[in-house]
Formats: C-alpha cells, sequence, structure tokens
C-alpha cells in the first residue's frame, strides 16, 4: 500500500524528471488528438472522446500535470495542427466548441486536484474525480455555444449538455475503471 497521496504516473514512475513528464505531456496530447477523431457528428457540438480523455489525463497525472498537458494540446491546435475534432485546429477557438476546447484546462487540472486530495484510489472515489469536473464543464461549453451561436439558455442546453450527459457518466466509469486497473498492476509489483 501506498504511504501518501499520489497519483499513478507518480507511482509508477516515482523518480520523474524532465524529459519523463515531457514524454508524459507529449502522450497525453496524442491521446487528446486521437480521441478528438473517435467523433459522432451532431451539430454544432460533435460527440468526441476527448472527456475521457481528459479525465484519464487528471486521473494519472494530478492537476499541474494533467492541466500543463491540456494547454499544451491547446497550443497544438492554435500552431495550426489538426488535433482538434474533424481534424480542426486554430479556428475551433472561435467556434462553438471553444468553452469546451478552454474548460478542458480546467477539467483536467480539477480532476487531478480531487486526486491528490485523495480521491486517489478505489472506484468509487475515482468516479466522482472523473464526473464532477465533467459535469462542471458544461458550465463554460454551454456558456460559448450560446454566446457564439446565438441560441437561448435553454436551446444552448439542448444542443451542448443534454446529449452528451449519459456519455459523460459512461466516460467517467470507464476512466475510474482504467486508472483502478492500473493502481491494481501497481500494487501487484
Amino acid at each position: 500500500m501506498k504511504d501518501s497521496i499520489m497519483t499513478l504516473t507518480q507511482a509508477a514512475l516515482p523518480s520523474r524528471t524532465f524529459l519523463t513528464n515531457a514524454i508524459l505531456v507529449l502522450a497525453g496530447t496524442a491521446l487528446l488528438a486521437m480521441s478528438a477523431q473517435v467523433s459522432v457528428p451532431m451539430y454544432p457540438v460533435p460527440m468526441t472522446l476527448q472527456t475521457l480523455a481528459v479525465s484519464l489525463i487528471g486521473l494519472a497525472y494530478g492537476s499541474r500535470l494533467g492541466a500543463v498537458t491540456v494547454i499544451a494540446y491547446l497550443a497544438e491546435g492554435a500552431m495550426g495542427l489538426p488535433v482538434f475534432a474533424n481534424f480542426a485546429s486554430l479556428p475551433a477557438f472561435t467556434g462553438p466548441t471553444a468553452g469546451f476546447l478552454f474548460g478542458f484546462v480546467g477539467m483536467a487540472w480539477l480532476t487531478g486536484f480531487m486526486v491528490e486530495r485523495g480521491f486517489d484510489r478505489g472506484f468509487v472515489k475515482l468516479f466522482v474525480a472523473a464526473i464532477l469536473p465533467a459535469l462542471l464543464l458544461f458550465v463554460p461549453g454551454v456558456t460559448v455555444l450560446k454566446l457564439v451561436t446565438g441560441l437561448g439558455w435553454e436551446a444552448a442546453f439542448f444542443a451542448g449538455c443534454a446529449p452528451f450527459l449519459i456519455g459523460a457518466l459512461v466516460k467517467a466509469i470507464v476512466a475510474a475503471m482504467a486508472v483502478k486497473g492500473g493502481w491494481n498492476l501497481i500494487d501487484r509489483r
């Protein structure tokens, strides 16, 4: 068992260097870019696996490295790399999904923060650390969707939140199971 609260990557890689962290960030941005391409085309917000990837990154990396990873991912898109849904890049920052993209930083940070405060072990704790930030992501997501599209609050909610609630629940379950499985592997060694 562990003596103190730590993230999965801290337990797996106890003596991390700058290079190790840089590799983790690159791996995280690659995961985010790939998850963005697993997309169900919906208008104006596509359904992707990005929130699952952000949850996994926050649960495994912690608050700071998780947020830095998402910021690096956004920077890749700002540089013109096609890392967002449907291989989009910079224009996504001004479109209806911009609130979700920027909200990913807070989601990763809060997920990691919760892990660093004791939600690091056990399926239920990991699930709570994944679902609460995922639900809070709808605040900036729906707000920017409303502002960009001119939809009313109710229409923005039904376009940018309601269809995604069950998916958020399922993704939080999958993320918690995956990280719990990672902890089980570490505990065995």
